[in-house]
Formats: C-alpha cells, structure tokens, sequence
C-alpha cells in the first residue's frame, strides 16, 4: 500500500512539476492545483489514515486509540492556502490575458528576452 501511496504522490508531483514549466497561464495554473493536491495527499498519508477510530475518549485512567488530529490540521490549512494561491493566480492570468492579449507567460511573441 505505500508503493501505491508513494507512486500515486510521485506522478501528481511529476505532472504538476511539468504543467507549472509549460509556457501558458492556463497550464501554470493547473500544475499549481496538482502540487497543492499531492501535498494534501501526502499530508493525509502521513497520517495513517485509519477507519473506525473514535475521537479522544476517556475511559477511566485510559485513552482509546484516536487518530492523529495534526495532519488533518495541516491539510486543511494545505487547502485554505492553495485555494488562496490559485485564486490569485487565476486573476493575475486573466488580467495578464487582458493586457497582452494572449496566455503565454513570455508575452505576446512568445520569445525568451
């Protein structure tokens, strides 16, 4: 299971790492979605996710297993920022595509300056 885990991380990476390297807005904005989306998978994963966990009870002197609240934290947080970022992002590509005219990050001729 953490082969399939770990590969299922590295491809969305992988992806992601090449989307954000295209030369379109459009692109860029999607591998900025499936970085966001392979770090919350990560943060899940380092979690253990476990099924039929009950939250923190006590009972008498002893604590019952209850699920790391951490990486759950952090995941939502994770979504909260990303959501923020591609948001931005999304605005910062549309006015970049009202002022040039085009999606491509190099400008209008698409050349490297």
């Amino acid at each position: 299971m953490e082969l399939l885990v770990a590969s299922g991380v590295g491809v969305m990476v992988g992806a992601g790492v090449y989307l954000v390297l295209r030369a379109r807005t459009y692109s860029v904005i999607l591998g900025l979605a499936l970085l966001g989306f392979a770090a919350n998978f990560f943060l899940f994963a380092s979690g253990r996710l476990q099924l039929g966990l009950a939250p923190v009870i006590v009972v008498g002197d002893e604590t019952v297993a209850y699920p790391d609240p951490l990486p759950q934290a952090l995941a939502l947080t994770a979504i909260v920022i990303g959501f923020a970022m591609i948001a931005f992002v999304v605005v910062l590509g549309l006015r970049a595509h009202s002022d040039l005219g085009t999606d491509h990050v190099d400008g209008p001729g698409g050349e490297l300056r």
